[in-house]
């Protein structure tokens, strides 16, 4: 698991840390988001109809960014604790974007007490190597967001940077 941090702007709030990873599989890849802390605290999606939909990220949700080395173009998935998800492609930062092409994706989303578990299975053609963000946007029960990412570009944050993609992804 690969520590996330919170942006500098965001207070600390009931979420006290965040971990994710994410593995290439030959169908595309498998993701997990585990955040520690009072879940209790934080705005959940309620579980729903898995299906696409947008604007997922305006609440609790869970982010990949994947893009080709060397390529300007990059797919971003937005992966919801309620099961809903969303794909987009874009041809360069911020443009050309559009939904993208996803044989599947399940969402599975546990929490207690002390935290939250996010497994993603997605089904897509995913190039590599590839590098590749893992970000995680947290609602505070008062409407407050924390930005989490394994990197931030200065300033505010901003998840399409190409400075919040520090994973290299390769199948073997």
């Amino acid at each position: 698991m690969n520590p996330l941090m919170l942006h500098q702007t965001c207070d600390l709030g009931p979420i006290r840390a965040v971990t994710a990873s994410i593995t290439p599989t030959e169908a595309g890849c498998e993701a997990q988001f585990r955040l520690d802390g009072r879940a209790d605290a934080i705005v959940l999606p309620r579980k729903a109809q898995p299906e696409r939909m947008d604007n997922l990220w305006k609440t609790t949700c869970f982010e990949i960014f994947w893009q080709p080395i060397g390529g300007s173009s990059y797919r971003e998935f937005n992966l919801s604790p309620s099961g809903r998800w969303a794909a987009y492609d874009f041809d360069s930062f911020r443009e050309g974007m559009r939904d993208a092409p996803v044989a599947a994706i399940t969402v599975d989303c546990s929490h207690d007490e002390s935290g939250l578990v996010l497994n993603a299975s997605i089904a897509a053609k995913l190039p590599d190597p590839a590098q590749v963000a893992l970000n995680a946007i947290v609602e505070h029960e008062g409407g407050d967001l924390q930005f989490w990412a394994l990197a931030f570009p200065p300033g505010k944050p901003e998840f399409h940077s190409e400075a919040c993609r520090q994973m290299i992804v390769e199948r073997a």
